[in-house]
């Protein structure tokens, strides 16, 4: 974390610790539906409930990420790899339900406790998609600079209608102009963004979310 700005890096503080605190009591509070969703992965087809997948984080550090798996095992080495259609095959029945309503990145509430994301930040991309760490210019590298989200200023306000380099700025826009207030306002339209399903597959024919999982 390098703010120089004194509110922004005490802002930036609170908001780790509640990160925390929520994520702990959202994952007491939904472990029923941890329990049915991973049932239900379980009948609808073989393979394993979770899905891991390194990404870039705070500082171009990989980590793990985890998800509720919404493909075919080993989707990845099949059909279009890492881009994902709207009626793609590969996706699971379940797991069309699970990525509608985005359910299938709560298991990332376990990243949040281990300290490898927040609820809101960038979206930590693949370690060589779009770029390799050392080829993201000194400007986009700033989206480096904060523990990637759950969900965050792009997605809120593009999701994948967006090219990856729009999403860079919109990154970097975030990581410039940080505060709680921003973070609650990002919260809201992620909310409605979600109910409406709106920009969950991009508008050139393929999902720019970069994980067949």
């Amino acid at each position: 974390m390098s703010y120089d700005n004194l509110n922004q890096k005490m802002q930036y503080g609170i908001k780790l610790v509640l990160d925390k605190i929520v994520a702990l009591f959202l994952l007491v509070f939904l472990s029923p539906l941890f329990l049915v969703i991973s049932i239900l992965i379980r009948i609808d087809s073989k393979g394993s409930v979770i899905f891991k997948q390194k990404r870039l984080g705070y500082g171009g550090k990989v980590f793990t990420i985890y998800k509720f798996r919404s493909m075919c095992e080993n989707a990845v080495n099949m059909g279009d790899g890492i881009f994902v259609s709207k009626n793609d095959a590969r996706i699971t029945k379940i797991g069309k339900i699970l990525r509608l309503s985005s359910m299938d990145e709560l298991p990332q509430l376990v990243n949040i406790l281990k300290g490898d994301m927040s609820f809101i930040g960038p979206r930590p991309p693949l370690e060589h998609h779009p770029y390799r760490y050392e080829d993201y210019g000194e400007e986009q590298r700033l989206r480096f600079e904060l523990l990637p989200g759950i969900t965050g200023y792009a997605q809120a306000y593009g999701r994948n209608n967006l090219t990856w380099d729009e999403r860079i700025k919109m990154d970097v826009y975030y990581y410039k102009h940080f505060s709680i207030y921003l973070d609650l306002k990002i919260i809201s339209r992620t909310f409605f963004a979600v109910l409406s399903s709106k920009g969950i597959y991009s508008n050139r024919g393929k999902k720019e979310k970069i994980d067949a999982k």
